[in-house]
């Protein structure tokens, strides 16, 4: 899936939380609905069948509730997406990301093949639509993701290049798959964010501790011979670079890839670097960009939302630029575009619950409201998603906001600015008032039951804002009709 990831280390958020967040988006020319449910341990499977890959695998005896992003029509599997557990570790998987021809001729991708001619099926290996649900109810921090689904791909392999994200209260942890049965991490800096854009992202890799402490990195065991047996390491100077050694090196990635992680980079470092002009140090063609930075403040939630909502505002690539020169409008690829289904923000803080942001539909156009995890149910106004265009779920209701507001987006956009900041704020209020019931509970009981009834208003709150923004750009869109006209004597 194209997709775009930011991750925020403790020390670099304003609150101290660890921050994990992905736009998941469909593939072109479709969209795929999502849906907000809790999986309880009596709903996870004792044995495992992938529905593309056709592989089984047998799961652990002892799996946690945890909450889920699962695709809302049956067909190709679960796609669980992003989630916490009852532990309160959290995921999201994955990004989609690129390889090299060495890499993969090196370990070939483990790809399904159909029974043909009498001959069985071979089974492929695990893919997006499969992790969250192999690894997350399994799980009690983010360093121990990391183990687990580094053991799955080295025994079963994968049918395609990925990274996943783990977090918990203390640290982030950033997986990448290499070839079909390979992987390393790295963990996320404190005092860093990153930001991840559909490419192979880690560059600098420490393997000597990989493969001995992992105080900072993690690898596949024969990692190391399968760099030096395949020839991998391109480094002139010993400075190994993982990036260079797996990732990809393609035109196309400067159309598609580079350019939103450097437009992510420029917002939260707007002086660090130069990034405009003939003296830039960064352009949206570098295959340098740095995997992290410290960012110039403290990077909020409401930042996260905005970067993995832009389309290049304030370049020239902006493709509603309605000013300058507009020959580079829409050159680059969009992070927020119409085949967003669903940004999550996994919010791990210091003190209080976890708590998951959810946005459905086209970031440009959308609202981020955030929802307790420590729950038995989901507000029906997110779980119940289906195949029927409505204005009774979120998901459909932001598709149709979204929708004519980018038809009518010079007179619509106003009417998003203020629906994104109205959900903003009242979500922060929820938020702020049910913590302090929170701190005064300890009945584990009653501290659901809390959670669910602060969720519930969440919910009922967004089903007001998104009705009155719904009538106001449907409003602006129909003012455009070819028929409509206005009467001065009316």
């Amino acid at each position: 899936m194209p997709c775009t990831t930011i991750l925020v280390g403790k020390k670099a958020s304003y609150d101290g939380s660890t921050m994990i967040a992905r736009n998941d988006d469909s593939p072109s020319g479709q969209f795929t609905p999502k849906k907000f449910v809790v999986v309880h341990p009596e709903e996870q499977p004792k044995k495992y069948k992938s529905v593309l890959s056709h592989v089984e695998i047998d799961l652990p005896e002892d799996p946690m509730r945890y909450t889920a992003v699962p695709n809302a029509l049956d067909g190709e599997g679960i796609w669980a997406a992003h989630g916490v557990n009852a532990a309160g570790v959290g995921m999201t998987a994955t990004e989609t990301i690129t390889s090299n021809a060495r890499v993969l001729g090196a370990d070939p991708l483990v790809e399904y093949v159909p029974a043909k001619d009498g001959v069985e099926e071979i089974s492929g290996g695990i893919g997006e639509e499969d992790i969250v649900s192999l690894v997350l109810p399994y799980i009690h921090s983010a360093r121990e993701g990391v183990t687990r689904l580094g053991s799955l791909l080295e025994k079963y392999g994968t049918y395609e290049m990925n990274g996943i994200a783990f977090s918990d209260k203390n640290e982030i942890w950033w997986l990448e798959t290499i070839g079909g049965h390979h992987w390393i991490a790295r963990r996320v800096p404190d005092d860093a964010y990153v930001v991840m854009p559909n490419q192979f992202g880690i560059d600098a890799f420490d393997l000597e501790d990989a493969l001995t402490e992992q105080k900072e990195h993690m690898c596949s065991a024969d990692l190391k011979e399968f760099i030096e047996k395949n020839h991998l390491d391109l480094s002139q100077d010993g400075s190994f670079s993982a990036r260079d050694a797996f990732g990809s090196h393609d035109d196309s990635d400067h159309v598609y890839n580079t350019a939103r992680a450097w437009y992510m980079l420029r917002t939260l470092n707007p002086r660090t670097k130069v990034w405009d002009g003939p003296d830039a140090d960064y352009t949206p063609f570098s295959d340098d960009l740095p995997w992290c930075m410290v960012p110039e403040k403290k990077i909020t939630v409401e930042d996260v939302k905005y970067v993995l909502s832009s389309h290049y505002q304030g370049t020239p690539y902006d493709p509603y630029a309605s000013y300058g020169d507009k020959t580079m409008c829409g050159a680059y690829r969009s992070i927020g575009i119409n085949r967003n289904d669903v940004m999550t923000l996994i919010q791990m803080r210091p003190e209080g619950e976890p708590i998951q942001w959810l946005a459905f539909a086209s970031n440009a156009f959308n609202v981020l409201a955030p929802f307790y995890t420590d729950m038995d149910t989901t507000p029906g106004y997110l779980s119940g998603t289906n195949g029927k265009v409505s204005t009774e779920n979120f998901y459909w209701m932001s598709r149709m906001i979204a929708a004519m507001a980018d038809a009518s987006y010079s007179k619509s956009v106003f009417h998003i600015e203020r629906y994104q900041e109205k959900v903003a704020a009242k979500s922060h209020e929820i938020l702020n008032r049910y913590d302090t019931l929170l701190e005064q509970e300890t009945d584990e009981e009653t501290r659901k039951k809390l959670q669910e009834e602060a969720n519930e208003k969440i919910a009922g709150m967004l089903q007001c804002a998104a009705a009155d923004t719904l009538d106001k750009v449907l409003y602006e869109l129909s003012g455009q009709m070819k028929n409509a006209y206005a009467r001065s004597d009316a």
